[in-house]
């Protein structure tokens, strides 16, 4: 609405009185045209599905159009119920912007909810009116949050020597079941992002509202050697409150969650990946599919794969639910390349006791272009002059890898410092001044010392760098080419492999093995398969 103080200036309006005190009831205060235009209103919707049940509607990307458009809403499904309409544009999942994200990585995002699932959504119509008026759609999610509100944040604390988990715990005051904490300065909770007055949401994936404090503090000295827990600052959770939604994991940011996922990119060798897909039954009772028997010097292990991985996604789409038949179909489909997202059993545990989804959190390292690039080795005529990577393996021999990292002040990157003779990185084949490209499969060129440095310390044992040579390591860069396992698959394959066979992958299931030939498909950009432009239900 447009308010103007003048009494004359829109005489042909309807007026409105109000009373003054001080004039009377006679004085009108103010003079209120006719709306323009309606304010944009996006809307909350918080779908919660059974287990076994999906949320009801499927999630549409329309080629060369902006938006991930929401269709085919089910009748009495959880996205009825919660006021999901057909058309409407999602702008936040799970308090995540992804109106600018890739189509696949918001499908992912709503797969690995769990049960529980929140979107912001604007109608078509006020969606469009957005985009033609060029509005900013990520400031219109955030003054709907309301200034102030941060995310509550998950953080995994290990306990040291001296301190504990260096925290207090203290009980609100006349409000059962709400704890505010006290971090020690310097301690391994303030290190894991914890902050003085901090409210306690919950500890191992329980909720603390429903626990007593002597039942918390059972709980709390029960965590042998770390305990995750989350937590949020007084203000945002009364906006939380204020705005009638319940504070979720999937709504947390994270910083040091350990057993984080691995993306593996694998470029299929002439005699196949070189591992086995089993599908196993846990100890838990769960059926999973495991990644087994990796070949050495095979795509697999030079992707960083390890024997008894469980497989989480293809491509980035979720597959820990889908039957064996089909997760091997998609990796056929892929043709000669394929992305694998896996983790280890015990990261799957500690995921489990959490309760959610190890995919939760999931961002893929590279992008759609460089995870299916065109040109991923030499061509024929540069095959002689391109310096190689070298993978190599380290296993920790009692306080380290025997050799240091090092890098340029206040540059991205890191290298081989000094590498101690006789020791586990110069036995694996590491030498001073090698360019470190991956940590267990993760690339970091870009990154910076601290957070390369974070990873190895995280990776345990076996430690896998991919290395280059400083020269050599400038020469590929230039070329264009991506360093990757890939160039150090096809050096082998040029050496020692002088026939082509048809390739192959490799399957497993239960105890009986076959051996079955993969279809041959051109590799092609993601966006230009039909098959990525159907909506997926959820």
């Amino acid at each position: 609405m447009r308010y103007t103080s003048g009494p004359g200036d829109a005489t042909d309006l309807p007026q409105k009185f109000t009373f003054n005190p001080k004039e009377g009831i006679d004085n009108p205060a103010l003079v209120i045209s006719d709306d323009t235009e309606p304010a944009l209103c996006p809307r909350l919707c918080l779908l919660k599905r059974e287990e076994g049940e999906g949320f009801g509607f499927y999630l549409r990307k329309e080629t060369g159009c902006r938006g991930h458009v929401v269709q085919q809403v089910a009748p009495r499904s959880a996205a009825e119920r919660s006021g999901l309409r057909d058309g409407d544009r999602v702008l936040e999942v799970n308090e995540n912007f992804v109106d600018n994200q890739e189509y696949e990585k918001v499908v992912l995002k709503v797969q690995a909810s769990g049960l529980q699932l929140c979107l912001l959504v604007l109608r078509a119509e006020d969606y469009e009116l957005a985009l033609s008026e060029g509005m900013d759609l990520m400031a219109l999610t955030r003054t709907h949050r309301g200034e102030g509100c941060a995310r509550p944040r998950l953080c995994h604390i290990i306990r040291e020597p001296g301190f504990g988990l260096g925290v207090s715990i203290i009980p609100v005051e006349g409000e059962r079941g709400k704890y505010y904490l006290n971090p020690v300065s310097e301690g391994p909770s303030e290190k894991a992002g914890v902050q003085p007055g901090d409210r306690l949401l919950w500890v191992n994936g329980v909720m603390v509202s429903t626990l007593t404090h002597s039942a918390l503090a059972k709980m709390v000295k029960r965590s042998s050697e770390f305990m995750t827990i989350m937590v949020i600052d007084s203000r945002s959770e009364e906006s939380y409150a204020r705005r009638r939604l319940p504070i979720l994991p999937a709504f947390a940011s994270v910083h040091n969650l350990p057993h984080r996922p691995k993306t593996l990119n694998l470029a299929q060798a002439p005699q196949g990946y070189g591992f086995l897909l089993r599908q196993e039954m846990l100890s838990s009772g769960r059926i999973a599919h495991l990644l087994r028997e990796v070949d050495p010097h095979s795509p697999a292990e030079l992707a960083g794969m390890e024997d008894g991985d469980l497989l989480l996604a293809v491509n980035g789409k979720q597959v820990e639910n889908s039957e064996h038949e089909d997760i091997v179909s998609r990796i056929r489909q892929s043709g000669q390349q394929v992305t694998l997202t896996s983790i280890s059993i015990q990261g799957r545990d500690y995921y489990t006791q959490l309760g959610f989804s190890p995919l939760l959190f999931y961002e893929p390292t590279i992008s759609k272009t460089e995870r299916f690039p065109e040109l991923t080795l030499p061509r024929k005529d540069m095959q002689g002059n391109l310096p190689c990577p070298r993978l190599c393996v380290l296993h920790k021999e009692g306080t380290g890898f025997g050799f240091n990292l090092a890098c340029v002040q206040n540059k991205t990157g890191t290298y081989i410092g000094q590498v101690a003779a006789g020791r586990a990185g110069e036995r694996a084949g590491l030498r001073e001044g090698d360019v470190v490209v991956e940590v267990n499969g993760q690339n970091v060129e870009e990154e910076h010392f601290e957070e390369v440095l974070r990873l190895i310390k995280k990776g345990g044992t076996p430690l896998r760098l991919l290395v280059v040579e400083r020269e050599g390591y400038a020469t590929l860069r230039k070329s264009g080419l991506t360093v990757n396992p890939a160039l150090i698959s096809h050096s082998i394959q040029s050496q020692h492999l002088q026939t082509e066979t048809s390739p192959s992958l490799r399957i497993k299931t239960g105890m009986q093995r076959k051996k079955t030939s993969s279809v041959i498909v051109s590799v092609q950009s993601v966006f230009q398969r039909k098959c990525l432009q159907r909506p997926v239900r959820v």
